[in-house]
């Protein structure tokens, strides 16, 4: 795989080391990653993912699912069957570890495992304060005077108005 220097990026951004540093990984990592369980990564709506697992022969016991600061990891550990007597065996069911870095503010809502298909939903739910809004342009009545001539006194204090 060909590497991408991403120097420019740090020299020319400001805030974004932080995504640039992520893209800088995750192409680091994708050639040394195995190919094993193969996986989908689903769109359902606007804010709403799939991750689809192809885990054939792993039991829920043996499947792990953790999210640790932005980084969803499943991995499947198989105990091995030291009594079975294979004339052929290429049914893949050795332990995995998978590794997907999540967004801000999407969460994991649900895992599920039927037919040896793992599936976990993700939502991404931005808080209400960072949405976009309109901000609305208030009009006023109140008109400073700005005369250079006349300056108005203030009253004293306790004097009544005539």
């Amino acid at each position: 795989m060909n590497s991408v220097d991403l120097t420019p990026f740090y020299r020319s951004t400001i805030g974004f080391d932080r995504m640039v540093s992520l893209i800088d990984n995750v192409m680091k990592s994708e050639a040394s990653v195995a190919q094993y369980p193969q996986y989908d990564i689903e769109v359902i709506e606007d804010n709403h993912y799939k991750i689809t697992l192809a885990v054939a022969g792993f039991s829920k016991d043996e499947i792990d699912i953790n999210v640790d600061q932005g980084v969803l990891t499943i991995s499947g550990n198989k105990a091995a069957n030291d009594n079975a007597k294979y004339l052929h065996n290429s049914i893949v069911c050795k332990s995995f570890k998978r590794r997907f870095t999540l967004a801000e503010y999407v969460d994991v809502t649900n895992a599920d495992l039927c037919d040896g298909i793992l599936t976990i939903s993700l939502v991404r739910e931005i808080p209400e304060a960072m949405k976009p809004r309109s901000v609305l342009i208030n009009q006023t009545s109140k008109r400073l005077s700005h005369d250079k001539g006349s300056k108005a006194k203030p009253k004293p204090s306790g004097s009544k108005a005539a």
